[in-house]
């Protein structure tokens, strides 16, 4: 009964949030809500999430990472990363569609618990590659959102009738540099993990781990190639969102898509 009342306080408390974030985009500028009413609402509702993602997890015989609490520790990763940026970053345009999945993926772990025990004496570089393969994805998972509203913003602005949300948002530019931002520390913190489980993993390429490992590859080759192609060729916009898209969609399959199906499908 605690766990379900936190879960409602978050979940509550990142909607309002990102109702706030909204707010600035679409209400008027005498009732715009100020953006750290936005900023401390979100870090409230990490708080919470956080107090509840160590309920989940901690267990006596380990770290429970199972699927909904990876998807749930992911989410609070992002949602953190997203706050501490958007302080200093125009950044808002993230926080209508972050804040409410973290708040969503808190409902989802608590509605389908789940078994998936990361050994309490597990050693340090498999804890440490586990961290860095989140942070990767958390990032990239910004970056992909971004990507998103920037091909949003750039098909009504070449339809010449922008409306209410795309004159709201930072001008294209920006929001193509921010993105490309995301990409590169992204793609390092991808490459260190994967660098990481060659290192120090024995069983990267075991039968259970060979599809994850190939479309992680996969996923670091497409966002190599679009860095390459913006460095060489000046890759932008709808180029540059269709290999961010693409090598968003390959690293979750590889992130998520096989501990679902052995967790959820498999059983």
């Amino acid at each position: 009964m605690h766990t379900t009342l936190l879960t409602i306080a978050a979940v509550l408390i990142y909607f309002t949030s990102g109702t706030v974030f909204t707010l600035r985009l679409f209400g008027s500028q005498a009732r715009k809500p100020a953006k750290g009413l936005g900023i401390g609402t979100g870090f409230a509702a990490l708080l919470i999430h956080l107090v509840i993602l160590y309920q989940a997890l901690h267990t006596a015989n380990g770290v429970n990472f199972s699927f909904f609490n990876a998807v749930s520790f992911a989410a609070w990763v992002v949602c953190l990363i997203f706050l501490l940026s958007c302080i200093r970053k125009p950044l808002e345009t993230l926080g209508i569609v972050l804040l409410p999945i973290a708040g969503i993926t808190l409902l989802l772990a608590l509605l389908f618990p789940g078994l998936h025990i990361l050994p309490a004496d597990a050693q340090w570089h498999l804890r440490s590659h586990v961290l860095i393969s989140l942070l990767a994805y958390s990032v990239l998972t910004m970056a992909a959102i971004q990507a998103i509203l920037l091909a949003v913003q750039d098909s009504q602005l070449r339809k010449h009738h922008p409306g209410g949300f795309v004159r709201a948002m930072p001008p294209l530019q920006t929001m193509e540099s921010l993105m490309f931002e995301m990409i590169f520390i992204g793609f390092v913190l991808l490459s260190i993990s994967l660098l990481s489980g060659f290192l120090f993993l024995d069983d990267m390429f075991a039968q259970r781990l060979v599809h994850k490992t190939f479309l992680s590859i996969l996923a670091w080759l497409a966002f190599a190639t679009l860095l390459w192609g913006r460095y060489r060729f000046g890759w932008r916009g709808r180029t540059a969102i269709r290999w961010t898209l693409v090598g968003f969609g390959v690293l979750v399959l590889a992130y998520f898509g096989s501990k679902a199906v052995i967790e959820l499908v498999l059983k």
